[in-house]
């Protein structure tokens, strides 16, 4: 079990910026690639970053390349979506997840899901 907790969501202008976080319980944080994916309303969860467990590889979904940034401190058992230039198109609830195999673009390959932090964004 890897506990997730997401923090860092809330209202927003657009054009704003955010930084979510998501904080893992446990010695075994390192070993996962992680991944952060959305969910607006009546739409399926979508894909939006991911990160190798070693930080050194990540991807990003083509509508948040340039304006969001994935990190990780392993230390802190942490990662990060550095959100800018956020618009309307942005609101959503974000999860992170956690994957015991390679990091990838579908929900379903990831073990571990937080609770979600509702991210919204006024034009």
């Amino acid at each position: 079990q890897v506990p997730l907790v997401e923090s860092g969501g809330g209202l927003v202008q657009a054009g704003g910026s955010l930084r979510l976080s998501c904080a893992a319980s446990g010695r075994t944080f390192s070993r996962y690639d992680m991944g952060w994916f959305r969910q607006a309303p009546g739409k399926e969860r979508e894909f939006v970053a991911a990160i190798s467990w070693s930080g050194r590889s990540t991807d990003y979904a083509d509508s948040v390349k340039g304006r969001f940034t994935i990190s990780r401190d392993n230390a802190k058992n942490t990662v990060y979506l550095q959100m800018n230039s956020l618009n309307p198109e942005d609101t959503a609830v974000y999860y992170c997840g956690a994957t015991r195999g390679s990091y990838g673009s579908s929900w379903s390959e990831y073990d571990y899901w937080g609770q979600g932090t509702q991210v919204t964004v006024s034009s």
